[in-house]
C-alpha cells in the first residue's frame, strides 16, 4: 500500500518539493480517510483502492458501480434526450420506407466515430446511407448551405449531422422543402436550435436529460438504441436478427477519450465496455490503427488519446477530411490497414507542421505570460489552421492559462483554443460572437473555435480577458495532485495492478500518482523515435529495483535531472502502471517530474 505521512499539514509539499524540475509543487490529494476505509471494508478491496476512490468523490454507494461499471446499470432511457423520441421516429420511417439517407459528419475524432457509427446502424439496417465531412480550409466547421444543397440534389430525403449542427441556423435552411434535417450534438448552444425536425443535444438549453458530458457518438448511440426500439415496437425485426448494438462500443470509447469527455457516470460504462469491444479488433479500421500505433497489448484509454486519437484528428487537420471515417467503415483488413497507413504519414506531416508553430507560440505565450494577462491570444501569419487547436493545448498546458491560437491570412485570424478546468471557453466565445466581436465562434467548455478580423485583435483580447478575469489567480504552473509516496520496493507490481481497477483514467478520473522518494537511477538511456524516450532503472536505498520511463523527454530541466544525476537520490512522480512483456508482468513507474532528494 501506499505510505502516506499522516502526520503532514494540510498544503505541505510532497516530500518537500515546492518547485521541481518542470517548476511545479507537489501537494497531496483531499479525500475523506473514513469513507476510505468503509469502501474497503464493504467491498472487500485493499485499503489503498478504498482512499483512491474517496478522494475521487466517489461513495460508498457508488463505488461498487465505480469499480464494474455496468452499462446495464447506468444506461439512461434515451427519450430523457429532448427530441429523441421524435429523431429515432424519422430514423425509423427512413429504414421502413428505404429511403436514402445522408449523414454530414464534422471532421474530428468524435465526428469521424459519430458519422461511422451513425453509417454503420443505417447500414446493417439496410438503408442506402452516405456521408459528408466538409474540407476545414475551404469550408470551415459545421453545415453550409452549398453542401446541404448537394446532399439534397443527390436525392436524400434524410440528412442527419453529428457533432455538428446546434447553431447551424442558416445553413440548415438550404433542406427546407427537400429533406428533413435530424441533429445530434453535443456542443453548447446559445439560444433556440435550429428550425429542423429534431434536435437532439443534452447541452441545448431545454434539455434537461443530465447527459451533458456526452460527445457526439455518446449522443448517436443513444439514438441507435432508441431507433432500435422504435422498430422493435414496429415488428420491424420479426423474423430477422436484430444487429448488435454493443459492438459499436469501440466507436463511442474512442470519441469520448479523443474529445475529452469526463469518464465518470455513464462515461465511464460506455468506454470500459468500449475497450473490452476494441480488444477483440473486430473492426477493421480500429485493428489497423492500433497495429500501425503500436498498440500490441490490450488498449486503454491512453491508447486512445495517444495513439488512435491523434491519427483520427490528423485526416481532418491537413489531410483528406473523411478519410478517418471511411477508415471507420471499412470492412477488407487490408483497405483498412491502407487507410490507417496513410492516416499515419499523416499525422507525421502534421507533427512537423506543429513543431513549426508551437516554437514560436510559446515565445508569444512567454511575453504575454510575462505581462500578467490572465488570457493567451497568439496569432501568427500564415500558420496552419489545422493544428492551432493542438498547439493551444500545449500553451495551455505550459501556463495553466487559457490559450487561443490563430493563423491568420488575409486579414483574417481563425483558430481554436483550449481552457483549464473551471472556465468556460465555449461560453466566452459565443458571448464574444454575439457581441459583434468575432465572425464564428463556438465550442465547449475546454476547447472553442473562432475566426475574426486581424484588426480586432485588441478588442477580442479585451473582451475575453474581462470575461475570463479569474485565470489571472491561477497559479503559473498546475500543480501535481499526488496520492501518496513510496519506496521504491514499495512500487511493485501488486499495488500497479490494483490501481489498474480504478480505470479507465482520464478527464474526471485522474490516473494517481505516486511519489517515489529517493531513488537512485543507475542506468539512463534514450529510446524511441528521435530519442524523445528515457528508459530509465531505479534503485532504493533501502533496497528493491524498478523500471521507469519518460515520454516527451527529448528536452528540457527534466531530461537533463534524469540523465545526469549520477547515482544523486531522486525523488520522481508519475504513474504506477502493470506492464505485461513476453508474458509476464512488472511494474513501470511512467516519469512526470523529478526532484533533487
Amino acid at each position: 500500500m501506499t505510505e502516506t505521512p499522516v502526520t503532514e499539514e494540510a498544503g505541505e509539499a510532497v516530500l518537500g518539493v515546492s518547485r521541481s524540475a518542470t517548476g511545479r509543487r507537489w501537494v497531496w490529494r483531499e479525500g475523506n480517510e473514513r469513507t476510505g476505509l468503509a469502501i474497503a471494508q464493504r467491498l472487500d478491496v485493499p485499503e489503498i483502492v478504498g482512499r483512491m476512490l474517496a478522494s475521487r468523490g466517489v461513495g460508498l454507494e457508488a463505488a461498487a458501480d465505480f469499480l464494474e461499471p455496468r452499462l446495464r446499470a447506468l444506461m439512461p432511457d434515451p427519450s430523457s434526450l429532448k427530441d429523441m423520441d421524435v429523431a429515432a421516429g424519422r430514423l425509423a420511417q427512413a429504414v421502413r420506407s428505404g429511403e436514402k439517407v445522408a449523414i454530414f459528419a464534422d471532421y474530428d475524432a468524435d465526428g469521424a466515430c459519430a458519422g461511422a457509427l451513425m453509417l454503420r446502424v443505417l447500414r446493417d439496417l439496410g438503408v442506402s446511407a452516405s456521408h459528408y465531412v466538409p474540407d476545414r480550409i475551404k469550408e470551415g466547421y459545421g453545415p453550409n448551405a452549398p453542401a446541404i444543397a448537394a446532399l439534397c440534389d443527390g436525392g436524400a430525403g434524410l440528412i442527419v449531422c453529428v457533432d455538428c449542427g446546434i447553431a447551424a441556423h442558416k445553413a440548415l435552411e438550404a433542406a427546407r422543402g427537400r429533406a428533413d434535417v435530424v441533429v445530434l450534438d453535443h456542443h453548447k448552444a446559445e439560444g433556440p436550435p435550429p428550425a429542423i425536425l429534431a434536435t437532439v443535444n443534452p447541452n441545448r438549453l431545454d434539455c434537461d436529460s443530465g447527459l451533458r458530458g456526452l460527445c457526439a457518438a455518446g449522443v448517436c448511440f443513444m439514438a441507435a438504441v432508441a431507433l432500435h426500439r422504435a422498430l422493435r415496437k414496429a415488428g420491424f425485426f420479426e423474423g430477422r436478427a436484430e444487429p448488435p448494438l454493443l459492438d459499436l462500443l469501440d466507436l463511442v470509447a474512442t470519441a469520448t477519450v479523443c474529445d475529452v469527455m469526463p469518464l465518470t457516470g455513464l462515461n465511464r460504462a460506455l468506454v470500459a465496455q468500449g475497450l473490452r469491444v476494441m480488444a477483440r479488433r473486430g473492426r477493421p479500421g480500429i485493428a489497423a490503427l492500433l497495429e500501425v500505433a503500436g498498440v500490441k497489448d490490450a488498449p486503454t484509454a491512453l491508447s486512445l488519446g495517444f495513439g488512435i486519437g491523434p491519427r483520427l484528428n490528423a485526416s481532418g487537420r491537413i489531410g483528406e477530411s473523411d478519410l478517418a471515417l471511411r477508415l471507420l467503415v471499412e470492412d477488407d483488413p487490408l483497405e483498412a490497414r491502407t487507410k490507417a497507413e496513410s492516416l499515419d504519414s499523416t499525422n507525421r506531416r502534421r507533427q512537423e507542421v506543429e513543431a513549426e508553430v508551437l516554437g514560436s507560440a510559446l515565445a508569444m505565450a512567454e511575453m504575454q505570460a510575462a505581462e500578467g494577462r490572465p488570457v493567451l491570444l497568439i496569432l501568427g501569419e500564415g500558420w496552419h489552421p489545422g493544428v492551432v487547436g493542438i498547439v493551444a493545448g500545449r500553451v495551455k498546458e505550459r501556463f495553466n492559462r487559457p490559450a487561443l491560437v490563430a493563423g491568420v491570412a488575409d486579414g483574417m485570424a481563425k483558430g481554436s483554443g483550449r481552457s483549464v478546468a473551471g472556465l468556460d471557453l465555449g461560453a466566452a466565445i459565443i458571448a464574444a460572437r454575439q457581441a459583434g466581436l468575432l465572425e464564428i465562434g463556438g465550442g465547449h467548455a475546454m476547447a472553442a473555435g473562432f475566426s475574426f478580423r486581424a484588426e480586432r485583435l485588441a478588442a477580442v483580447r479585451a473582451f475575453l480577458e474581462e470575461r475570463l478575469a479569474r485565470a489571472a489567480d491561477l497559479p503559473d504552473s498546475v500543480a501535481l495532485v499526488v496520492e501518496g509516496t513510496l519506496s521504491v520496493a514499495a512500487a511493485n507490481t501488486a499495488l500497479a495492478e490494483q490501481v489498474a481497477r480504478l480505470a479507465p483514467f482520464g478527464t474526471g478520473n485522474d490516473e494517481p500518482l505516486f511519489a517515489v522518494r529517493r531513488a537512485r537511477v543507475v542506468r539512463a538511456d534514450r529510446v524511441g523515435k528521435e530519442g524523445g524516450t528515457i528508459r530509465l532503472f531505479l534503485e532504493g536505498e533501502g533496497g528493491g529495483r524498478l523500471k521507469a520511463v519518460c515520454f516527451r523527454a527529448k528536452e528540457g530541466p527534466l531530461a537533463d535531472l534524469l540523465l545526469r544525476s549520477r547515482g544523486v537520490p531522486l525523488h520522481l512522480c508519475g504513474a504506477l502502471r502493470a506492464e505485461s512483456w513476453n508474458g509476464e508482468v512488472s511494474a513501470c513507474l511512467h516519469v512526470q517530474d523529478a526532484a533533487p532528494a
